[in-house]
């Protein structure tokens, strides 16, 4: 049983708490790392204190957040976000996430600093204890914007498509195609070639794939096992040229095969 303070004790962890909590609004964490006790020791002084706790006023209330700028208007960059959110992205109610393979640092990298040019702060990197990277941005805010815009939680069970505005201007086209295929795109050799492929679970994604793709002037073959291939060399080599995918992993297998 915990120790009944003085009246001296009491007024002096009364007023440092409504210094901490209520005049500086920070958060009961960040209380206790400034007093250098634990949290559960910060809750149990405000409940013998009488001090009621008001976490909605606090900056970072269920991720809630004023820094995050909301794009305005469409851009080849949001375009581009859209592809890869498509691809690996998972936006939960808290936070935009793109998950990542072991040997993709340097694109996850790309991805962080893409994030930060359309929504003005930085995104975070974080490695999972297999390798993969998750690039993520915390925002209530941010996320329920994504979902007006038509990202949802689980595309494959929705059966979620590509927002109608990315086929309004060629440039979109081509940054969704990068943004995807630098996600859930594929570069191999066949035994007289090189081909890549587009693959995912909602049909209406990869109906709008091969729309765009027939719009750009590609020739890519149907939609089978959840995959669009393109396979002709000289469209493989032109898609690098005008996509311009930024995954080095991607880049590197282009570059292996068709010089071999």
């Amino acid at each position: 049983m915990a120790r009944k303070w003085n009246t001296q004790e009491e007024e002096k962890y009364r007023r440092e708490l409504y210094d901490l909590y209520i005049s500086q609004n920070k958060t009961l964490n960040e209380v206790a790392r400034v007093l250098k006790i634990k949290p559960q020791t910060v809750f149990a002084r405000f409940k013998r204190l009488g001090i009621t706790t008001c976490p909605e006023r606090k900056k970072n209330y269920q991720n809630r957040r004023n820094d995050v700028l909301l794009p305005k208007t469409h851009s080849p960059e949001l375009a581009e976000f859209f592809g890869i959110m498509l691809g690996d992205g998972s936006p939960s109610h808290f936070q935009a996430m793109v998950t990542l393979g072991t040997k993709e640092m340097s694109y996850a990298k790309y991805v962080a600093k893409l994030m930060e040019k359309i929504f003005g702060v930085s995104a975070k990197i974080s490695i999972r204890k297999n390798d993969c990277k998750d690039v993520y941005l915390g925002s209530v805010d941010l996320t329920n914007w994504l979902q007006k815009e038509g990202l949802v939680f689980n595309k494959v069970k929705s059966q979620v498509g590509v927002p109608v505005w990315v086929f309004d201007r060629k440039v979109y086209m081509e940054r969704f195609l990068r943004g995807f295929f630098d996600t859930d795109g594929s570069v191999y050799q066949l035994r007289f070639g090189v081909q890549i492929s587009f693959t995912n679970l909602s049909r209406p994604i990869l109906d709008s794939l091969h729309k765009m793709l027939k719009k750009l002037s590609y020739k890519s073959s149907k939609i089978s096992s959840h995959k669009i291939y393109v396979t002709k060399r000289q469209e493989v080599i032109r898609f690098f040229e005008e996509i311009l995918p930024a995954n080095e992993k991607h880049q590197q297998r282009f570059e292996n095969f068709i010089n071999a």
